[in-house]
């Protein structure tokens, strides 16, 4: 699952916090595939995600109307891709979960 997600991710798509472009992760996706899997494994064993995931650069993006009007913002968080590579594979395996279940037997039926 980690190959198919770092191989199809958006290479248009801006870095992460750690200076990583999408890029450069699909480019070496054979090499990063088993120790990501490592890490998001034992990430999903202990509950835990690593604490550089967490962080966060929340940027204004304007919207529309006067760029001298606060309201007219709205914040963007700029997180690190491998963050987002294990949100899509945990959103995967819930989807899988959920579409797996939803048979006639799970429904009472």
């Amino acid at each position: 699952m980690v190959i198919n997600v770092l191989h199809y991710l958006d290479t248009h798509r801006s870095m992460g916090l750690d200076g990583i472009h999408p890029r450069v992760l699909r480019k070496l996706v054979e090499v990063l595939t088993k120790p990501l899997s490592i890490i998001y494994q034992q990430s999903w064993l202990t509950q835990e995600v690593p604490v550089d995931w967490r962080l966060a650069n929340v940027m204004p993006i304007h919207r529309k109307g006067q760029k001298e009007d606060p309201g007219n913002y709205r914040p963007v968080s700029l997180t690190l891709v491998l963050g987002k590579v294990m949100e899509q594979i945990i959103l995967s395996v819930v989807m899988w979960h959920i579409q797996d279940n939803q048979g006639p037997a799970s429904m009472g039926l």
